[in-house]
């Protein structure tokens, strides 16, 4: 049985707050409704709620003051604060002080749901995250992998059972799968964890290179060798070597490299006398190199010594549940970087995000998550924004916020104009509904909330359409 969210729900007028119990308590929520603030904070406990809403006008404790004492308790704990009275200042305030969300009155049950709903669930994706990643490291060390899926879980046992046994091993899967990061895991769990982990592609140099940064080289080999070098190979001795894009070793390279495998030894390039080191041999791959060993391009012995174990990562789409996890994560890193405070995807855009195909994998999203927050204005992503990144499936036209306005300049670059655009609509709604930021907000298609955050983000002064109040 899935245990009910808990809300403790604080409002001096009675009537309002018994409605507000009663939607969400329809909405399958658990409830525990205050009409005194200061005997709701006598009687809080930290532990038992998931949300806090409250009024911001009451007697003897004002919601501010509210937000303030649950903050003091309880950090993490989400506040969505209530106002029949938005202004620019007490919004900053608020949010500047922990708030999660603003809601203006009146409001439509169904916008309550809505907000309560998004909170929890932001909550919850980083309460699953970090209690996985607790789980996952009071037996190994999984620094930087995110997610719970049944796929995930899979490869992250077999990484358990083999981090030990220093075989090598072959990690198989597509681009941007996580394919370095499963093999760091596997250093940092065998009994090579306190030497040197070293990677290389071996699809990103070209052949000569390659092999003496593999290998070394002895001064002299060649034109340019002015000393003796050593090569990675002897840089990871003791450690783990880790070769990525493997099926691209050059067929010399190749017989090197299985030399090594068999006697634990190489020759540097130019070199007559054999070096020994101690080296686990971790490689990658996104290609098929059964096909490669038919086509005669990677030799079959060394295919069989490097894949003594393999570790086949699933793609993205395989992963469904794990992208809402993944999706957090990222947009958490975006935000400790550049000081945002982006919470999440609106709900059709995190379908979009669950069922778009990912040829690129993880690093795609990654990737799409930070374009999304460099253009986003508001705290949610938006199905518009998404639609400006990757191609909306067929029919899942992204909406337009705002239906009329000015027009953009062509003779500027695509941001400013849209900037310019927005913070003159922002100006002309406030003056047109004499700094009623509660109407303007509806008229533009935004919340309160992200009306006060795009006031604060162009400099509109209060003084520029206080006096039409």
């Amino acid at each position: 049985m899935i245990d009910k969210q808990r809300i403790l729900l604080i409002d001096n007028e009675e009537g309002l707050c018994r409605m507000m119990e009663q939607v969400l308590l329809d909405s399958g929520y658990l409830v525990r409704t205050y009409t005194s603030p200061i005997k709701a904070m006598e009687e809080f406990a930290p532990g038992g709620w998931d949300l806090v809403i409250t009024d911001i006008k009451m007697p003897g404790m004002t919601g501010l003051e509210v937000l303030q004492l649950v903050k003091e308790q309880r950090r993490d704990l989400p506040v969505i604060i209530i106002t029949a009275y938005a202004t620019v200042e007490m919004s900053i305030q608020a949010l500047r002080r922990g708030a999660y969300d603003m809601l203006t009155k009146p409001f439509e049950p169904e916008e309550l749901v809505y907000r309560v709903k998004n909170a929890i669930q932001q909550v919850q994706l980083t309460e699953e995250n970090q209690g996985l990643r607790r789980e996952l490291e009071e037996k190994l060390h999984f620094e930087n992998i995110i997610g719970s899926s049944g796929a995930l879980r899979n490869v992250l046992d077999k990484v358990s059972k083999v981090a030990t046994r220093d075989t090598s091993i072959l990690i198989t899967g597509e681009s941007g799968t996580g394919k370095e990061l499963i093999a760091q895991a596997v250093h940092r769990n065998s009994d090579r964890k306190d030497r040197k982990f070293v990677a290389i592609n071996c699809g990103g140099l070209p052949e000569s290179i390659l092999e003496s940064e593999l290998f070394g080289y002895k001064k002299g080999a060649f034109t340019g060798a002015a000393e003796n070098r050593q090569g990675l190979l002897e840089a990871a001795n003791g450690g783990t070597l880790f070769l990525d894009e493997v099926g691209n070793l050059p067929m010399n390279v190749q017989k090197t490299m299985l030399r090594f495998l068999q006697e634990k030894e190489f020759r540097r390039v130019g070199d007559t006398v054999s070096t020994t080191v101690d080296v686990r041999i971790i490689s990658a791959t996104n290609a098929d190199l059964k096909e490669g060993v038919k086509s005669g391009l990677f030799r079959e012995d060394l295919y069989y010594r490097l894949n003594v174990v393999n570790l086949h990562l699933p793609p993205l789409r395989d992963r469904i549940d794990d992208i809402p996890l993944l999706a957090a994560h990222f947009i958490h890193l975006q935000n400790k970087k550049f000081g945002t405070a982006i919470k999440g995807f609106e709900k059709d855009a995190m379908q979009i995000l669950c069922t778009f195909e990912w040829p690129g994998n993880i690093r795609q999203l990654r990737n799409v998550i930070e374009a999304c927050m460099a253009m986003e204005g508001s705290e949610y992503i938006t199905l518009d924004t998404l639609g400006q990144v990757i191609d909306l499936p067929e029919g899942r036209v992204a909406p337009s916020t705002v239906q009329a306005g000015p027009v953009l300049s062509d003779d500027l670059p695509f941001t400013e104009a849209l900037e310019r655009f927005e913070r003159d609509l922002i100006r002309d709604l406030l003056r047109k509904h004499g700094g009623a930021v509660d109407i303007s907000a509806k008229e533009a298609g935004m919340n309160v909330a992200t009306l006060y955050r795009k006031i604060k983000k162009y400099g509109l002064r209060k003084e520029e359409y206080s006096e039409l109040q």
